[in-house]
């Protein structure tokens, strides 16, 4: 870990992933290019230019509620999160928040190598990331309702969508995913992937519950569906799951096979959560 790293964690298969602060002069350029992808649209800055970007971010960085940060794949930029008081930012009035609630939104960087599971560990290391502080108890998300890519990601990670709410410049599904179930789901990911590389390794063709990097970007937008020209919104992409708006699960197992099953189709993710 470097000294300008703040998290760093390493996937079995994928390598190191970290997490380092962002500098809203310096990474303008970078930041740019990312938000204004064709793949970029449910981040809402297709249309902002270089000066534009650099002044969000620097807005988030003066921000006393708002974080956001460059996301490395072994050292090399290749996300965008960040993270967020619900209370204040976002979701100020549109849900019950309580103490030990946090919001994130996160970007793939478009990518003309896609990597199998790719989105799914930067998701992971956000989460992560959330829940290293011990006083978090749940992450928030507000994905746009459109953006079915990232709902299955999401559920695959441990979100469960609370209900259908409307923000000014989205309607999105709000979601919630508290520490209990992200510990749960993460399980069952590594044991979905324990048992592909099982079957790989016999031959069999049956594949991982990855969500793929694609060409293009992934992520929970920063309003996980939020216009980003409101400084809040992205949202990350998966195929299409049975929620619908207050869905909602009864007992554990029942969430714990339904991440599972969600882990397998969000394997065409772009990650673009807002």
């Amino acid at each position: 870990m470097t000294l300008s790293t703040l998290f760093e964690r390493t996937d079995t298969r994928l390598g190191t992933f970290a997490l380092r602060a962002l500098d809203p002069a310096a990474d303008a350029g970078l930041l740019h290019r990312w938000v204004t992808h064709a793949k970029a649209s449910f981040w809402m800055m297709r249309e902002a230019d270089e000066a534009e970007v650099a002044a969000e971010y620097r807005r988030i960085h003066e921000h006393p509620h708002h974080d956001a940060f460059i996301g490395l794949h072994e050292d090399r930029p290749a996300f965008l999160a960040e993270r967020y008081d619900p209370a204040h930012v976002e979701l100020v009035g549109l849900y019950p928040s309580r103490p030990g609630d946090v919001g994130m939104h996160f970007l793939c960087a478009p990518t003309d190598t896609p990597v199998h599971g790719f989105t799914l560990a930067v998701i992971t290391t956000v989460m992560e990331f959330c829940f290293a502080d011990p006083a978090v108890r749940r992450v928030v998300v507000e994905p746009d309702v459109r953006n079915t890519a990232v709902h299955a990601l999401n559920a695959a990670v441990g979100f469960e969508i609370v209900e259908q709410i409307t923000k000014p410049e989205k309607d999105a599904y709000l979601s919630i995913c508290t520490r209990e179930r992200f510990e749960a789901a993460r399980t069952t990911l590594a044991a979905d992937a324990a048992r592909t590389a099982g079957t790989r390794g016999t031959g069999r063709a049956e594949g991982a519950g990855g969500t793929g990097r694609t060409e293009g970007t992934a992520g929970t937008g920063r309003t996980e569906g939020t216009a980003r020209t409101g400084s809040d919104a992205r949202t990350a992409e998966t195929s299409p799951t049975a929620h619908t708006a207050h869905t909602a699960h009864t007992d554990d197992d029942a969430r714990t096979a339904h991440a599972a099953h969600a882990a397998r189709t969000a394997r065409a993710a772009q990650g673009v959560t807002r």
